[in-house]
């Protein structure tokens, strides 16, 4: 019985990895058929939701269930919590990526961003996709350090996001009142997904310690 429970643990955790390299593909195509209004792929991403969707409620179902039957404690109990955790921010990130290439489909067969910012969004995109990648290391490997690291690599996607604005706000902004809204959404479902790339990997430091990111940066300082 207890090898059927810690085996139903680790396949808990195989699918929050699943999950994660799936919104992490999600968002880069999703980039892409935002940058060369591609309609076939933009829709392709809007269908794939429904997977991650299906998959976080399987799994949300599958720990509440272990709570329930098992009543796991120390380490076995965050583990189930935490798991609970990361695939709603998993979910999440799966709908940000949607976002993006539903706005594709609304502009194509324009792209939705101009050209002179095209190079930032693909930066941003791309940024995404490293974010989520790393953050599904950090649940394999449950690394502490490449989990910190994470919070300091978003620091690139916040400083993206302002040059963003930046040009939003820029006198010679030309390109209209629907772009600068198309770009300024754009901006934040990037900067979102990154967040929960980070907040993934915080809730792998807590799963690990048992304390909170925060405070071993505190303490470290």
């Amino acid at each position: 019985m207890r090898d059927a429970y810690h085996e139903e643990l680790d396949s808990i955790s195989d699918d929050l990895v699943a999950m994660a390299r799936q919104v992490g593909s999600a968002i880069g195509r999703a980039t892409t058929s935002m940058l060369d209004a591609d309609l076939k792929l933009a829709e392709s991403v809007i269908a794939a939701d429904a997977d991650v969707d299906t998959v976080q409620h399987e799994l949300e179902a599958r720990a509440i269930a272990l709570l329930a039957q098992q009543q796991p404690v120390a380490t076995d109990l965050r583990i189930v919590v935490t798991s609970l955790r990361m695939s709603a921010d998993l979910e999440r990130a799966g709908d940000l990526a949607q976002h993006v290439a539903k706005l594709a489909r609304l502009r194509y067969p324009d792209s939705a961003v101009p050209q002179d910012l095209q190079a930032t969004l693909l930066e941003m995109g791309q940024l995404a996709q490293r974010l989520m990648a790393k953050a599904a290391e950090v649940i394999i490997t449950k690394d502490i350090d490449l989990a910190m690291q994470l919070e300091k690599d978003d620091d690139e996607m916040d400083m993206l996001h302002r040059t963003l604005f930046q040009h939003l706000m820029d006198d010679r902004w030309q390109h209209g009142i629907e772009t600068a809204v198309d770009v300024t959404l754009l901006g934040r479902y990037y900067e979102r997904f990154a967040d929960h790339a980070v907040s993934v990997a915080k809730r792998v430091v807590y799963l690990v310690t048992g304390e909170h990111a925060d405070e071993l940066q505190t303490d470290a300082g």
